[in-house]
């Protein structure tokens, strides 16, 4: 079953991407919750002349990612933590506190694009994280958890 994505689908396809799916996935879950269409020919007509609308937006939009990628890149903030004696942090740091350390930096990421590499950060010292800025522009920056 081929679908339209609507909006940007974790490990599935961006806005206005056409994908392959399988029937269930979309019958019961993409299209009830507004997230994609059946791709039938009219929708996929309509899909091209909003594609050929859209495609100077997006070229502009992907220079400032561009540009905001190397600014990024080599980036190293810190983010503080309540951590006890041995550097073990109470709790974990997630993707929403690496956001506010970097939106204190400078630089306005939203936290659903950067992706933590590991599971979950339970201890003081250095990591990395992958934000995306846009489809394929992925900028890789430090930070340093620090008890506070």
């Amino acid at each position: 079953m081929q679908v339209i994505l609507k909006q940007d689908v974790s490990k599935l396809g961006f806005k206005n991407d056409v994908v392959k799916v399988r029937p269930g996935y979309g019958r019961n879950f993409l299209i009830p919750r507004g997230v994609a269409s059946l791709a039938t020919e009219g929708n996929l007509k309509a899909l091209t002349e909003v594609k050929k609308q859209q495609s100077f937006k997006e070229e502009k939009l992907r220079k400032e990612a561009t540009a905001s990628a190397e600014k990024l890149n080599g980036v190293v903030v810190k983010v503080g933590a309540k951590a006890g004696e041995s550097g073990k942090i109470f709790g974990s740091v997630t993707n929403i506190q690496v956001a506010e350390a970097l939106k204190k930096a400078g630089y306005d990421v939203e936290r659903k694009n950067i992706e933590i590499n590991g599971d979950s950060i339970k201890q003081v010292g250095s990591y990395t994280a992958k934000v995306r800025l846009f489809k394929e522009i992925v900028s890789t920056i430090n930070f340093e958890v620090v008890a506070e």
